[in-house]
């Protein structure tokens, strides 16, 4: 049984950051082919970070297991991520229709090279209206700006 809690910044212990770390990293060597063990690498000190600062930080659970988690700032999405064995099970959709009615999200950026991720905004309602060449760490993974529209 999974369940979804608000993780205030003064809650996330070294242990609990650790653990959505490994969950960040299966998660993105299960869907962001594009990098490179270097990258995923390179990204994981920025996530950490991420992960202790964000605004608001839900985590998933299946028991007392962290099996995901999404990051929302300022009426945005910044990071949604899922353990693989916990993909396409409606767990994101539930994620994104909750922070669409108690935090109002209106915008969430994407990696063009995450065709699976791009698919799954759009059937939440969002659609593309501004493309980058890289992301805003400068790294060249183009990025899709994307707006809620429904």
């Amino acid at each position: 049984m999974t369940h979804i809690t608000d993780i205030e910044k003064g809650n996330r212990g070294p242990r609990l950051i650790s653990r959505l770390l490994e969950v960040w990293q299966a998660s993105v060597r299960a869907s962001h082919h594009f990098l490179t063990e270097a990258d995923i690498c390179a990204l994981a000190p920025q996530a950490e970070e991420a992960l202790r600062q964000i605004e608001t930080l839900w985590v998933v659970r299946d028991g007392s297991q962290p099996v995901g988690f999404m990051g929302v700032q300022e009426r945005k999405i910044e990071m949604l991520f899922l353990h693989p064995g916990h993909f396409r099970k409606g767990l994101g959709k539930e994620l994104v229709q909750r922070a669409f009615r108690e935090l109002a999200v209106e915008y969430v950026d994407v990696n063009e090279q995450n065709p699976d991720a791009i698919r799954f905004y759009e059937r939440m309602g969002f659609k593309v209206f501004k493309r980058n060449e890289s992301d805003s760490e400068g790294n060249p993974f183009p990025i899709l700006e994307m707006k809620k529209t429904s």
